[in-house]
């Protein structure tokens, strides 16, 4: 069984929602574990990533960035990347941000060069983004490639902040990452009987 970590930092609860979709979405492909893990809790131990063959790495965008608690995690891999134990993993990304831009492709960004630099490989956003349904209700509404980007509300809770599209978004992109998997672990296993 392939093994997928969503790993996400949530401030307040929005990021992890979309972190939870995520989840539920990839579970819908037969073959692959999904854990979801708050991105601090593996700063004391970030060798447990050892144990995935793929991540998606989700944080809220903070002046155009991750989230502080998302960099201290990235920077914990430092002794993994030495070794470059994580090469050959599968990695993606998502962010959250009140505002329709929020310069949340400068997240994205930060988290492809980060699992580059890891030698992993990178999956972007594979949905074409719906017309001719009400803009709330379309996928991939923000029109973002390189990885997942949700808006949410300014002030609602994470239960009612997000557009219905950035919902269903959400759980096809989950989807579309460990699909992306288990075709990345075909491939290893056809490169190992030739």
């Amino acid at each position: 069984m392939n093994k997928l970590a969503v790993i996400y930092h949530s401030a307040h609860g929005n990021t992890r929602r979309i972190a939870e979709l995520v989840a539920q979405g990839a579970r819908t492909v037969p073959g692959v574990r999904i854990d979801l893990l708050r991105s601090e809790d593996l700063i004391p131990a970030p060798e447990r990533l050892l144990e995935f063959d793929g991540f998606v790495f989700g944080s809220p965008t903070y002046l155009g960035g991750v989230s502080g608690p998302f960099k201290s995690f990235m920077d914990a891999t430092g002794r993994l990347w030495k070794s470059h134990a994580l090469k050959g993993r599968l990695a993606s990304g998502f962010t959250v941000s009140a505002l329709p831009s929020g310069d949340k492709q400068s997240t994205l960004l930060s988290m492809f060069v980060f699992a580059m630099q890891h030698g992993m490989f990178w999956v972007g956003n594979a949905i074409l983004p719906e017309q001719h349904v009400p803009d709330d209700e379309a996928a991939n509404r923000l029109g973002s490639w390189s990885g997942l980007m949700a808006q949410a509300a300014h002030s609602g809770p994470a239960a009612g902040a997000f557009a219905p599209g950035d919902l269903k978004t959400a759980r096809m992109f989950g989807a579309n990452i460990a699909s992306a998997l288990s075709c990345l672990a075909c491939a290893r296993q056809a490169q190992a009987a030739a």
